[in-house]
């Protein structure tokens, strides 16, 4: 049994202020924490759905001991990816405000009562997000936010400022319900960058994102493969970015969106010829170099000047970057050379 469960009573039932869900696929060892997490909240004013999207381990028995608490439901479907899970445990629950903690992350003690404050207090904030841990799978400890947000006051992020990701959405994120039904919930098509496509949407109706500056979740990065995933994401990213352009009328965010579909089509040109060389084919050398053509700073200068005498030592060179530089956590996006990669890509 878990500690959580053994030294908090269960409060009385009282009604929601926001629903928490919590999406389990193969994390059966980790949403136990989770939910510890969400136990030890300072606002005790929540309901929980978890679901199990057609999950190869035993999500089921992990959630059991936490069932007894009338406030975590637990729901089974056949696997229709994660937006389908988000949008029918939504839909099993009734708060005002709505929460995302995926099953192997974690809530901060302040975190619901902060973003719930926050909801309350400013009606035009269509997204509250925060400041988080990243842990887990990677060299060392960092967090989501480490420069200012977005190109106002730090704190409201504009339409803009989520399309050039500028301003960080972290994917423990809290937005209302009745902004989830205008927008439809998540796209069910989606099956890279749905969160991503998620928050523009939302920010389309109108409104501004609230960054709480403090560090309120905790985002855990799993092995697993970069090279395979980088890929998928730049390309979920341009699809974001067309539908966004068939949406905008004429003005300064159709500029952003046409901005960051060239800079995703060079990320991806990127991927492309880093996935070849990394292969072992260093015929792709020259390719790779063509995104980057000046841009790719000393050291990468010097690694080419190095790879046109000893082109095999490229693919293990890069192999190691690839390694060094992984996140892993089905994100794994390596900034290209000399490009910057778009800030904000911890969603999901």
């Amino acid at each position: 049994m878990p500690a959580c469960m053994i030294q908090s009573p269960i409060p009385p039932r009282s009604a929601p202020r926001v629903a928490v869900i919590v999406p389990a696929y193969g994390v059966a060892h980790l949403v136990g924490e989770a939910l510890d997490s969400l136990l030890a909240q300072d606002m005790q004013e929540w309901e929980c759905v978890v679901i199990d999207d057609g999950a190869p381990d035993d999500v089921a028995g992990a959630v059991a001991p936490y069932i007894g608490d009338p406030r975590i439901t637990f729901l089974s479907t056949d696997n229709h990816g994660v937006s389908a899970a988000r949008n029918r445990a939504v839909a099993a629950t009734s708060a005002p405000y709505i929460a995302l903690l995926d099953g192997d992350d974690l809530f901060r003690p302040a975190y619901l009562a902060r973003a719930a404050d926050a909801l309350d207090g400013d009606p035009e904030a269509r997204i509250v997000t925060c400041n988080a841990r990243i842990f887990g799978a990677l060299p060392r400890e960092r967090y989501c936010v480490s420069a200012r947000q977005g190109t106002g006051d730090g704190i409201r992020g504009s339409l803009g400022d989520v399309l050039d990701r500028s301003f960080n959405v972290y994917i423990g994120s809290a937005f209302r319900r009745a902004d989830f039904d205008a927008v439809g919930g998540f796209d069910e098509s989606m099956t890279h960058a749905e969160d991503f496509d998620f928050w523009v949407r939302l920010m389309m109706l109108g409104g501004h994102a609230l960054y709480l500056d403090e560090v309120l979740g905790e985002y855990r990065v799993r092995p697993s493969s970069a090279s395979a995933s980088n890929s998928k994401m730049i390309l979920g990213n341009l699809r974001v970015y067309e539908k966004a352009l068939a949406a905008l009328g004429e003005g300064p965010e159709t500029g952003i969106a046409h901005q960051m579909i060239a800079l995703n089509h060079n990320h991806l040109a990127f991927e492309q010829a880093l996935a070849r060389v990394e292969g072992g084919d260093t015929r792709g050398l020259p390719a790779l170099r063509a995104v980057y053509h000046a841009e790719g700073g000393p050291i990468w200068m010097l690694a080419f000047a190095l790879w046109w005498f000893l082109p095999g030592l490229a693919p293990p060179m890069l192999r190691w970057r690839r390694h060094a530089h992984t996140r892993g956590g089905g994100d794994g996006n390596v900034p290209p050379l000399g490009l910057a990669r778009p800030a904000g890509m911890v969603h999901s």
